[in-house]
């Protein structure tokens, strides 16, 4: 007999307590920890990460095992583990002994961190923080060219010693043993994959690292988060090269001399990725599929389909063909895309999300909002292909003061008119384009401002990872038995927003939300339908403003503090991973209210 589940039916008042540890009296705690149930929902800390570093990369596998990684955690950390190893580069590892499959309720926290090597260290409740990997490691010198390292597309010029890691991936070959893929995020990006293998004692040993080679789509930039298809392959997302401001010229500065010459720059860097070929912007921003990701050599495969923008990261629904993309950024839009054939992401209609907020609502803690999808434009990355080719070989000596190669607002916004021709370069246009018959590149190349010109709301700000647990979905939307024990009745696609500022609280435009939580983020929700469709948007949990302690900016150590990775586990709690400005970011679980 299965349990009806009833774990997302959420009050405000259980909301509020989520901010509060220890919501519960003991004896109501030991009853939980007897009958698997909790009376309110609750937020535990799961492990701190040390000073100035962020949580990336969380990531659970079907075996239970926890990955996460430490991301640019500061220099001068020099406390070491019980292995002798100090966190003060960027760090790639997962909690052995430590099955969050088989957990009881309620979750033992970890305090927060008290003393010096507490907050240099990595610290968990349960288990132990295993270093797979650090930043400029060989391996014994199995990786010569050195974990992390980006270098030209020649391959004979380092051109970073990059210290973020960021999204994981497991890609399980058998129990205890696969690959993990692991993004660097920088100008350029980067990929590494590390073949993993678990002992009976739990410890993982590490083989065949290698760093995934970009040559062939001209390498990446800025890998940020990501996700794990439901066919088993890795998605990466090119976040922050895109320049696609709300109301402005996009990318008219990149072969400006001045800023692609300025010493150690990042736009510096992608020039000298490519040359002594000039860079073209419209090569980077997008999904980024490793196909084959078990074989000797994992092909990458750009989705120019899914659109360009600054990529936080796109989740497949178990249909394998509707796909949720979040843009990191002040402005931002949330993107869905639908691909014409399942598990096929090469060909599909991207659309842009309308909101309509609750009305005589602006606390975020209460205020939700209506969706409705604007369909921008269908795409085929053969034919995007072709449209990327012709701001081929733009170099700094065709750069002129006031006028630009690459598109403009106004090319953007003939297409969305539905002009017959892009307007001349003397109007505002690009000077490729000028002219020229009108299609549906702006669609796809300058993905935010299409969706903002065809009515889409861009005003998110910093929305981060955007999750599902692909278990539960299946079962609540298909009904197909997954979820052992339990019956999935609904299941929801979660949204992290690591600051609810600027463009979500200014009396501007479809979204007006108060300033209780600017600085802090939180969590959102959106239910799925019998297509894989959401038409709502809920909150789940709030952290709060930002404050100054002795003069520094911070959140309440007790509530979630800019939330940038969110994951699904399969019973319905959440890890939620922070990026903040914190003294110690911290992994959270959520254990919402049944």
């Amino acid at each position: 007999m299965k349990i009806q589940n009833k774990m997302w039916a959420l009050s405000v008042p259980a909301l509020l307590c989520a901010s509060i540890l220890g919501c519960s009296d003991s004896e109501n705690d030991q009853s939980a920890n007897d009958d698997k149930t909790v009376s309110a929902a609750v937020l535990s800390r799961v492990a701190t990460v040390p000073l100035g570093a962020e949580v990336t990369g969380v990531y659970v596998n079907d075996e239970g095992d926890l990955f996460f990684n430490v991301q640019h955690p500061a220099d001068s950390n020099s406390e070491v583990d019980d292995n002798f190893r100090p966190y003060n580069k960027g760090t790639v590892g997962v909690v052995k002994n430590f099955n969050l499959n088989d957990l009881p309720l309620p979750f033992v926290e970890l305090p927060v961190p008290n003393n010096d090597r507490d907050k240099q260290l990595v610290k968990t409740a349960y288990g132990e923080y295993q270093v797979l990997g650090q930043n400029g490691d060989t391996f014994g010198g199995d990786l010569p060219e050195k974990l992390g390292n980006i270098y030209n597309l020649a391959g004979d010029t380092l051109l970073l010693d990059n210290n973020m890691p960021d999204f994981n991936g497991f890609i399980s070959t058998g129990i205890g043993e696969g690959y993990l893929f692991t993004n660097w995020e920088d100008y350029p990006g980067g990929m590494s994959r590390l073949a993993l293998s678990k002992n009976a004692e739990g410890e993982w040993t590490v083989s065949s690292p290698m760093m995934v080679d970009f040559s062939e789509v001209k390498g990446t930039a800025a890998n940020c988060f990501g996700s794990v298809s439901p066919w088993g392959t890795p998605l990466s997302s090119e976040e922050w090269i895109v320049n696609s401001a709300v109301d402005t010229t996009t990318d008219a500065n990149w072969n400006n001399p001045v800023e692609a010459q300025k010493a150690g720059s990042r736009l510096q860097r992608m020039w000298q990725l490519t040359a002594p070929a000039a860079p073209n912007p419209y090569d980077y921003g997008y999904i980024v599929e490793i196909t084959n990701p078990t074989s000797t050599n994992p092909q990458p495969v750009k989705h120019f389909a899914m659109g360009r923008y600054e990529h936080e990261n796109s989740t497949v629904m178990p249909d394998g063909k509707t796909v949720y993309l979040s843009q990191d950024d002040t402005g931002g839009v949330l993107f869905k895309f639908i691909a014409d054939t399942a598990n096929d992401l090469s060909a599909g209609t991207l659309y842009g999300a309308k909101l309509t907020q609750d009305a005589e609502k602006n606390d975020p803690n209460e205020t939700g909002f209506d969706v409705q999808w604007i369909e921008l434009a269908h795409g085929e990355n053969a034919m995007i292909a072709g449209w990327i080719e012709d701001f081929n070989g733009i170099g700094m000596n065709a750069f002129e003061d006031g006028k630009t190669n690459f598109m403009t607002v106004a090319d953007v916004e003939a297409w969305a008119r539905g002009d017959q021709k892009y307007p001349a370069q003397v109007n505002g246009g690009s000077a490729v384009t000028a002219g020229q018959d009108m299609d549906d590149r702006a669609a796809f190349l300058e993905s935010r401002q299409a969706a903002r010109q065809k009515g889409a709301t861009a005003e998110w700000r910093k929305l981060e990872g955007i999750s599902i647990n692909q278990k539960r979905a299946k079962e609540a939307v298909e009904g197909v038995d997954t979820i052992a024990g339990e019956d999935v009745e609904s299941a929801y696609v979660y949204m992290a927003i690591a600051d609810l500022g600027k463009t979500l609280t200014d009396d501007e435009g479809d979204i007006q939300l108060d300033g209780s939580a600017n600085g802090c983020g939180g969590i959102y929700r959106a239910e799925l339908n019998g297509t894989y469709d959401i038409t709502r948007i809920e909150p789940v949990i709030m952290g709060g403003a930002i404050v100054k302690v002795d003069g520094d900016k911070t959140c309440d150590t007790s509530k979630l503090a800019q939330p940038d990775n969110v994951i699904v586990l399969d019973d319905g709690r959440l890890l939620i991973g922070e990026d903040g400005v914190q003294t110690n970011n911290t992994l959270w679980m959520y254990q919402p209210a049944k």
